[in-house]
């Protein structure tokens, strides 16, 4: 199949094709007369998996590491990708059943319980857990887990809750220069909201990784430019910025 077909195949751009090609993530072999790109395949089977580890959150720099490395078994892979999406398809079940609740509830055929209005929003689950492992290691990954896990439910909802706010104001301010007095007093809020909440200190270095990591991956860009367009980059140049400050001050 030529680039085209392979796009009207599968719905992706043949300008997505040329750059999986570019990045090494997906590279048919080349026509020798006119140097046309050529999928085979096991080009098309490639592609499927990678359009499957999309779904799962990877990033495509990740999923081109995850293919390429010699230990990658694809039958395994199946059966990850698998369960996370069963667990995305129960996690969206519940959350259509609340959605339905509630437009029953603005009718006045029921009554919803404050519980009830957040069924399917599970704000305990990291879904980049992997990420932070491959990051910065178990030890302060499972430390993280074992402060939040010894939390009540009610105490996660709070924690989630001011998390979303503060995103919400840092949001509102991304239009500032990231060195600004009012952009770094926000980052100052940030850094310390952080150490307050997840049972580890994060060091300055750490911080501004993972500053750098809101536009280095993309699923942590999409998420966060939830709140605003350009707030990964905002942030991730203001936390830098907040970190080299204080390290020449130390």
């Amino acid at each position: 199949m030529n680039v085209k077909e392979v796009a009207n195949l599968t719905g992706i751009s043949v300008r997505a094709l040329h750059h999986y090609d570019r990045m090494g993530l997906l590279c048919p072999r080349r026509n020798r007369e006119n140097d046309y790109r050529e999928y085979s395949e096991s080009d098309l089977d490639r592609l499927q998996q990678i359009l499957f580890f999309k779904e799962c959150g990877f990033s495509l720099q990740r999923i081109r590491d995850l293919l390429n490395s010699p230990s990658f078994d694809r039958e395994k892979a199946f059966e990850l990708q698998r369960k996370y999406l069963l667990h995305e398809k129960r996690r969206i079940e519940t959350m259509l059943g609340t959605l339905e609740r509630t437009i029953e509830s603005l009718k006045g055929v029921n009554i919803m319980t404050q519980k009830e209005k957040f069924d399917g929003f599970d704000f305990s689950k990291n879904p980049y857990e992997e990420e932070a492992r491959r990051l910065w290691g178990n030890e302060t990954v499972e430390r993280s887990n074992a402060f939040l896990e010894s939390k009540s439910g009610e105490e996660r909802e709070v924690m989630a809750k001011t998390m979303d706010e503060l995103f919400k104001e840092l949001a509102a301010i991304r239009k500032e220069a990231p060195d600004s007095e009012v952009a770094q007093r926000a980052i100052d809020r940030m850094y310390r909201l952080f150490n307050e909440s997840f049972g580890y200190h994060y060091t300055l270095d750490v911080f501004a990784g993972i500053g750098k990591m809101y536009v280095d991956d993309e699923r942590f860009t999409r998420n966060i430019d939830k709140y605003g367009e350009g707030l990964s980059v905002f942030l991730s140049n203001a936390m830098r910025i907040y970190a080299e400050r204080g390290e020449s001050a130390q």
